[in-house]
């Protein structure tokens, strides 16, 4: 049974990957360029690629209960849970996260879109979803395509912070 809104969850499974590995070349690039990894630098990388399999993991798992013929309802309540807790556990989690890992929070652009934002949307998509209301496949798609931006708006933030910074030159690097 195909679902509502599949080739649009597996087009957005493929843009999400896509971003991951794009994410990832970034990363690559800069260090190549002689840049030293910071603390930030391995959490930021860590933390998008963590995104982005969720988000994807919640592309593909509606389609994924419809093989096993769940009816169309149910797979949007399940897909809700199982794709909402543990992003609204990512979103909610995220500042202490952060904190832990580099020693202070997220800028206050980061906090508001990445987090509050995020937070507030994946709520909202779980209790539309769980209470079985018409065009749950709309809001739970919706919910997947705006946290999708939320993370690319605050890669890019993140990414023009990080570039603002002095380059810490590698030990090898400056040998030479």
């Amino acid at each position: 049974m195909e679902v509502k809104g599949a080739a649009f969850l597996y087009t957005l499974a493929g843009l999400m990957i896509t971003f991951a590995g794009f994410s990832t070349l970034l990363w690559g690039l800069r260090q190549a360029a002689g840049a030293k990894l910071t603390p930030l630098d391995r959490y930021i990388a860590k933390t998008v690629m963590t995104y982005l399999f969720v988000l994807t993991a919640g592309a593909l798992l509606p389609a994924l209960l419809g093989l096993f013929d769940v009816p169309e309802n149910w797979i949007w309540r399940g897909s809700g849970v199982l794709f909402g807790l543990p992003m609204l556990y990512l979103q909610a989690t995220y500042p202490s996260r952060r904190r832990k890992a580099v020693g202070k929070g997220p800028p206050p652009a980061i906090w508001a879109v990445f987090v509050v934002f995020g937070s507030a949307v994946t709520l909202a998509m779980l209790g539309y979803v769980l209470t079985g209301l018409p065009y749950s496949a709309a809001v739970y798609i919706t919910a997947l395509t705006v946290n999708f931006f939320t993370v690319a708006y605050s890669f890019l933030t993140a990414l023009d912070i990080i570039m603002q910074q002095p380059k810490e030159v590698s030990e090898r690097q400056a040998r030479f």
